[in-house]
């Protein structure tokens, strides 16, 4: 009996004991997430302690992991396909850990397919991804510089601070740009550029993604060219440690005389992760090649070379300066909270196209452009009947002050004072869920109200006095955008055959009070306005493996595109000119011209409201890829219907004296177009006046020649046309040339590498009435312009006699640098009889040759530099307000720890 009871008491005290040891064992586990919160199953997990014992393990279904070790000093590594790889030194607890895996920015996209990480190859949109190595070299001034060298997209610079994406030969309003998700883009947005991209400080970013061609399915209103997605920094959850990292960057340019550096500094624990970032740059007066500027005001209106002013480009200075600050908070590892704000502002910038740069006016400053973006994202896995549920709310305020003056340097013409910001509130949520067979449902939406502010006066210098004006959008205009979707993907083969999907539901409203309007004159400066409009939008796809290696991508999608707040309310000085608003062109009988030029004349249509635009769009892609082969080749088809052009305003005879907005019009020609002080193109007016097509294809290689040598090339071709003439559309911004880039990189070790790469561009002779007329691209000029900046704005400027010591007076008659009169200036710059011209009517091909290189000190810290445009060539395309750089050296500086 004893022996039974003594036998019972052991083993309960060593069962005890085996117990209490087991709960005392260091236990590691944990939870991996890519950026959207998605768990990432089928990811190797590995840990090595300091004792050299190694465990390894797949996280399951959950994204879960555990291991079972009493060793300390571990190192925990990640690695799964698409993914960047992973490491954390850690010391083992039974805290869990909560993993967020960055991506493998040349490899898989976050926004090809709404709240989940897709490699590129199995989607069957085309995508661009750029990795943040690529950001930091190619973006050390404003964001948009990160487009160069890509397939398949470009970018615009209407200035030295503002520019946008071009895709596939659209931008601006026919682009949408998201924040991590968020709607950045509002439809205050003006059509052909994008004012505050550039606000974007492309340290805050991890990679930017950009989907060719249109996606209004899940992104709503504005896709119609291609959505961009500008995916941030996201901070790492750590061990039961805390940990502290940051990086500094710094860099310098010499052809703008730039400097820039910024400061990162991030820290994490078992349950919070965050940075903050701040950055500043400076960027001085430019030097473009040769010094020469080819469409500056003394050479348009004089034929004089530009660098009879010197061989740098006045009023092309600015200063930037910003920061961003996040919070991920993971109280549970199914559930994160994120938090995150960013602010910039650009200060001193100037429009140089209407300056100096183009119409020779002594004013147009962009004045205090501002950013305040922020938003609260709340990330639930296992959210009742779906696996995952993200909820955003979201603020954007985007401000900006312009002030204009025009007449070709007119001293005593008005200038004009807009401020604008916009306010942007939104709500967006999506539901994930995994059904059987291969299948994954996600349903999302979301809802933005805008509001601008927008007061608006007139300073007449000549009397000294101010008079409240009507601002480019009505004050306290109103705009909301919404829509609900549906997306699905489907394998419906296993590893041969993919198919996805999305459907939307698309609502857009605009509204305007005539009561919120002051009264000027007896007369409110607007009357009241609305619009509701909706629609369907979708898309559908498959990626079928046709071998190894080889993917065949079709795609089709058709586009939605409300008119915005800017296409119904403009009244004012735009990048292409002068547009007056349709209610204000109906009260003066406005009909339509036949395309934008001052030779236009009317259709007989009279102007009316804008309609939607709607797209379809078509893709075939031939994907190959193996250890040291890349190559893509797209061919593509995007048809514009109902497409808001803007053409002509054409007015009954006598209009000389009537005033749109608080502009008078100064002029008329015999076939009714106008023309207002502020620009020496024609009144426009935005219209649905016509179809357009654009097709082209897209080519892309990446082959490791040898272990140390890598070749890159790529090459678009893009052509436009108006479905009914077959002549180039009125689009904003125009179309790029074909064009391309062959790179040759030589890793001469891993800590050298060196790459020569030119930039290749072919002629553009396929330039619209539109693009003609437009001061950035063609630049037309009139004899009556000519005599303008003659007397106004090359008097000022020393460049003609003055003998009386006031300009504009009329008594200003020899131009001093070649003795000439006004009538011979005139016949030698537009011929004899000629009244008016275009200075281009294409835009020449060009070829740059450059170096880059980088050199790795040690694991904290390395250089990158870059030789640009070797030979100083000329560089421009469609929509440039400004010439390219000439030859440049850069050089950064890049610290971690």
């Amino acid at each position: 009996m004893f022996m039974k009871y003594f036998f019972i008491i052991v083993i309960f005290i060593v069962s005890l004991f085996a117990i209490t040891a087991s709960a005392q064992t260091a236990r590691t586990m944990g939870i991996i997430k890519d950026l959207n919160g998605a768990l990432v199953a089928g990811a190797n997990v590995s840990l090595t302690c300091a004792n050299g014992k190694k465990q390894t393990t797949v996280t399951n279904a959950d994204g879960e992991f555990s291991f079972n070790e009493s060793g300390t000093n571990c190192v925990l590594s990640v690695l799964q396909s698409g993914f960047a790889p992973f490491e954390q030194k850690l010391s083992v607890s039974n805290q869990p850990l909560e993993i967020i895996l960055q991506i493998d920015s040349t490899r898989v996209t976050v926004t090809a397919e709404t709240g989940r990480a897709t490699n590129r190859d199995v989607v069957p949109q085309a995508v661009t991804l750029i990795g943040s190595d690529k950001i930091t070299e190619k973006a050390p001034t404003v964001l948009a510089q990160i487009a160069d060298q890509e397939v398949g997209v470009s970018f615009q610079k209407t200035s030295p601070t503002i520019g946008g994406f071009v895709v596939r030969g659209l931008t601006g309003k026919n682009v949408s740009i998201y924040v991590d998700g968020v709607r950045y883009t509002t439809s205050a947005q003006r059509g052909g550029i994008n004012t505050f991209l550039n606000l974007n400080e492309p340290s805050n970013l991890q990679s930017v993604e950009v989907l060719r061609g249109a996606n209004s399915a899940q992104y709503g209103s504005d896709s119609l060219g291609g959505t961009v997605n500008l995916v941030g920094r996201v901070p790492n959850f750590t061990s039961d440690k805390n940990e502290f990292h940051g990086e500094f960057l710094s860099g310098i340019a010499l052809a703008d005389h730039s400097f820039n550096g910024s400061g990162f500094f991030s820290f994490g624990t078992t349950k919070l992760g965050g940075y903050a970032n701040l950055a500043a740059r400076r960027v001085n007066t430019l030097r473009s090649a040769d010094g020469l500027d080819s469409h500056a005001a003394i050479t348009r209106f004089l034929g004089l070379p530009s660098n009879l002013l010197g061989d740098r480009l006045p009023d092309t200075a600015f200063t930037q300066y910003g920061g961003a600050f996040r919070l991920n908070f993971s109280p549970r590892p199914d559930q994160t909270l994120i938090f995150k704000y960013q602010r910039s502002q650009q200060d001193g910038g100037k429009r140089y196209d209407q300056l100096l740069g183009g119409d020779g006016n002594l004013i147009a400053d962009l004045r205090n452009l501002m950013l305040d973006f922020g938003y609260l994202r709340y990330v639930k896995q296992n959210f009742g009947i779906f696996d995952a549920a993200s909820f955003t709310v979201s603020f954007n305020s985007q401000r900006e002050e312009r002030v204009n003056q025009g007449g070709q340097g007119n001293p005593i013409g008005t200038v004009t004072h807009q401020y604008e910001r916009t306010n942007a509130t939104g709500f967006s949520f999506f539901l994930d869920k995994q059904l059987p067979k291969r299948n994954s449902f996600l349903f999302g939406g979301d809802y933005y109200f805008e509001k601008i502010n927008s007061p608006a006066f007139t300073f007449n210098p000549a009397n000294n006095t101010t008079v409240l004006s009507r601002p480019r959008v009505p004050d306290e205009a109103r705009f909301i955008s919404s829509g609900l979707f549906i997306q699905d993907a489907w394998e419906a083969i296993p590893n041969r055959l993919r198919l996805s999907g999305a459907l939307r539901y698309n609502v857009g409203s605009y509204k305007t009070n005539g009561s919120d309007s002051p009264i000027v004159n007896g007369f409110r400066l607007w009357n009241n306005d609305g619009l509701r409009v909706a629609d369907f939008s979708g898309r559908i796809g498959a990626v079928a493996r046709l071998a190894k290696g080889f993917n065949l991508a079709l795609n089709y999608t058709r586009g939605f595109r409300y008119p915005s707040m800017t296409d119904l309310g403009t009244l004012g000085l735009t990048g292409d000119g002068f547009e007056v608003d349709y209610t204000s062109a109906i009260n003066l009988g406005g009909t339509i011209g036949v395309d934008a030029s001052a030779n236009s004349v009317s259709t007989g249509l009279p102007v009316a409201r804008q309609r939607s635009e709607y797209s379809n769009s078509f893709d075939i892609g031939l994907r190959y890829t193996n250890k040291r082969f890349d190559t893509d080749f797209t061919v593509f088809y995007l048809q514009l219907k109902d497409t808001i052009t803007k053409q002509a305003l054409i007015l009954p005879q006598g209009a000389v004296g009537r005033f749109l907005g608080d502009q008078p019009i100064i002029s008329q020609r015999p076939n009714g177009t106008v023309f207002v002080g502020l620009s020496t193109s024609p009144v426009l007016v935005r219209s649905n006046f016509t179809s357009a097509k654009l097709y082209g294809f897209e080519y892309e290689l990446e082959t490791k020649l040898t272990d140390k040598l890598e070749l890159r090339a790529n090459y678009t071709y893009i052509h436009a046309a108006d479905e009914a003439t077959g002549l180039p559309p009125n689009i904003e911004g125009g179309t790029p040339p074909p064009q391309g880039i062959v790179s040759l990189r030589y890793e001469m070790n891993s800590r050298i590498w060196f790459e020569g790469y030119t930039n290749l561009a072919q002629r553009q002779d396929r330039l619209s009435t539109l693009d003609l007329g437009d001061r950035r691209t063609g630049a037309i000029r009139t004899r009556a312009q000519i005599q303008n900046f003659f007397r106004r704005g090359a008097c000022i400027r020393g460049l003609t006699n003055n003998p009386d010591g006031r300009c504009g007076t009329g008594d200003e008659t020899i131009l001093l640098a070649t003795n000439e009169t006004l009538l011979q200036v005139q016949n030698r710059v537009l011929g004899i009889g000629i009244d008016s011209a275009p200075l281009f009517t294409y835009l020449p091909g060009f070829a740059l040759f450059n170096l880059r290189g980088g050199f790795k000190i040690n694991e904290k810290s390395q250089i990158y530099w870059s030789f640009e445009n070797i030979l100083d060539q000329f560089n421009r395309k469609p929509s440039w307000g400004i010439d390219g750089t000439g030859k440049n050296f850069k050089i950064q500086y890049r610290y971690k720890f």
